[in-house]
């Protein structure tokens, strides 16, 4: 390898981890000042990065939150990921689905997001960037449901209560960033987790009869 080929890469790298911690600087002051309160100079201050250094990657505000918006949908996945990983299996898992989701729909992630969509329904340029993302993980959350419950949406009424159960825990969500109401929150979800448990063992039983 060449010199300067051994040079770019500690280079490269630099850069990777400088964007990244701008990203993710953005990510929580969304959560703690919403989108009108996180401006540029907040966000380098926050990720140790000089505002030349910012400016040269992100020149403006939407420039920066829209690479936080692709950055914050990976994330979103990967948790999402992770929590189905350690599901319990047998009984009680339809439970544990539920109770997965309503955790991660009431997550600081959860919270950046909802600013974005807040933001994005009177800004053009933010909306363009924001909707396909957010269409991108309606998709692959509904298909992620299906395969933790291992249903099959052909049967009627499957798909409905797939969406029903994730409109109901994205409405909860929307609830916790106005109090946190853990207690209730759980009560609704473990009721919830019963009737659609039971509604999924009644397609299932017509299905084969």
């Amino acid at each position: 390898m060449s010199t300067t080929a051994s040079a770019r890469v500690p280079q490269e790298e630099r850069t990777r981890v400088m964007r990244q911690r701008l990203m993710e600087a953005t990510v929580e002051l969304l959560v703690e000042k919403g989108f009108s309160g996180t401006t540029t100079t907040l966000v380098s201050e926050r990720a140790g990065v000089s505002r030349g250094a910012q400016l040269h990657h992100f020149p403006t505000k939407n420039d920066l939150v829209v690479a936080a918006v692709s950055h914050l949908t990976e994330k979103r996945g990967a948790e999402l990921a992770r929590a189905a990983a350690r599901l319990p299996k047998g009984r009680n898992r339809t439970e544990a689905v539920v109770e997965m989701l309503g955790e991660h729909f009431a997550s600081p992630v959860f919270t950046a997001a909802l600013e974005l969509w807040v933001a994005a329904r009177t800004d053009a340029a933010l909306l363009e960037a924001v909707a396909p993302l957010e269409h991108r993980v309606g998709r692959e959350t509904h298909r992620l449901t299906v395969q933790l419950l291992d249903v099959d949406e052909s049967k009627p009424g499957v798909r409905e209560l797939v969406q029903a159960t994730l409109d109901l825990v994205r409405g909860l969500g929307l609830a916790n960033t106005l109090g946190d109401d853990a207690r209730r929150r759980r009560g609704i979800l473990t009721q919830w987790a019963r009737t659609l448990d039971a509604a999924l063992t009644t397609s299932t039983t017509k299905e084969s009869t």
